[in-house]
């Protein structure tokens, strides 16, 4: 019989490539969503089957990470294996507008899955997606090791959820891992933050849809990899005889400005023609200097991320221009990490 796996956050970017993973090793897949009055399933619609279909692996069960009795409804009924908590609110400078939303969801509905977990008896694996928002303040390079330092209403709630989950796995012995993530993207991206925003940007300015892009703070610096990657990782956090703690990422640093910079010299552009700064993107407290220290996950698992910075940046502008009906001119050619040629491009 197929592994069962329940992914909260299914729909979001992380949830949908899990997703996809997970159908590919052959897993029943089932996800949790929110009824809305729109559909929001846009990410995994293209690996959705109709449940009666004899093939289907991909089922979804209404919820909320606010209603307990619900996801100790949903567990009873699936019996999954494996449990990836990857649903909050997750946008950074959102949580200083919502703090009691963002805690109630991102930290407390960490603590309601994991009570359903260990009421049901059963030897379910939990995967608590953490954060490098966590470290906040603390001195790069941060590890395992490194003190917490929360700067935002979201970094704390993730930290209460770290707890939480290293608390039930020795205090109830459930067998919980948290994966520390630094910041990882994609073309599937939530629109509002930067990376994806500075992306679309770009691609309304060359379609003529905006003058300028706005954005906020250029200066802190990330770590960023690319989703699809982290998300393996995840999977292989919970195939450990042991559950642990590990923090993902690529070891290398770039600024909001390096990207920014990055993704507008991609197309031939000179990015200072076309951003504008608005003091209303900028946080109340900010994280200014997060890399990791991959130590540990690279002598574990044997973590080594294939896709860089400016592969990064390349993979996530070319999906963006194919959107729009843009394609770029001597796209065969080879692409050049470390200095982007000038590309033109034409409406298909």
């Amino acid at each position: 019989m197929a592994k069962k796996a329940l992914i909260t956050g299914i729909t979001g970017q992380d949830g949908s490539y899990l997703a996809e993973f997970l159908i590919s090793r052959g897993y029943e897949v089932h996800g949790l969503i929110r009824r809305a009055s729109t559909f929001n399933t846009y990410r995994i619609d293209h690996i959705y089957v109709d449940p009666h279909e004899a093939n289907a692996q991909l089922f979804l069960h209404y919820g909320d990470l606010s209603d307990s009795e619900q996801i100790s409804n949903i567990l009873y009924k699936i019996q999954p294996e494996e449990v990836y908590h990857l649903g909050a609110q997750s946008h950074v400078r959102v949580s200083f507008d919502m703090p009691e939303y963002t805690g109630n969801v991102t930290a407390l509905g960490t603590a309601r899955i994991l009570e359903a977990i260990r009421r049901t008896g059963n030897k379910i694996k939990f995967y608590q997606a953490s954060s490098s928002e966590m470290f906040g303040r603390a001195h790069p390079p941060q590890n395992e090791e490194t003190p917490f330092s929360p700067t935002s209403p979201y970094a704390v709630a993730k930290v209460y959820a770290y707890w939480m989950a290293k608390n039930y796995r020795e205090g109830y012995n459930v067998f919980a891992s948290n994966g520390i993530l630094f910041n990882h993207e994609s073309p599937r991206r939530g629109e509002i933050f930067v990376t994806r925003k500075t992306i679309m940007g770009i691609a309304n300015i060359l379609t003529k849809k905006q003058k300028f892009l706005f954005v906020g703070n250029l200066e802190p610096k990330r770590d960023w990899g690319y989703a699809p990657e982290y998300v393996e990782m995840m999977w292989r956090i919970l195939q450990q005889n042991e559950p642990d703690d590990f923090v993902v990422g690529t070891g290398e640093q770039h600024s909001v400005k390096e990207f920014i910079e990055t993704a507008f010299a991609y197309i031939g552009l000179n990015w200072k023609e076309y951003v504008k700064i608005d003091q209303r993107y900028f946080r109340p407290t900010e994280t200014e200097n997060l890399v990791a220290d991959t130590r540990k996950i690279v002598k574990s698992l044997g973590w080594e991320p294939k896709v860089r910075f400016a592969n990064l940046v390349k993979i996530m502008m070319d999906a963006e221009m194919r959107k729009v009906g843009l394609t770029p001119i001597g796209e065969g050619d080879k692409f050049l990490s470390k200095q982007f040629p000038n590309r033109w491009w034409r409406v298909d």
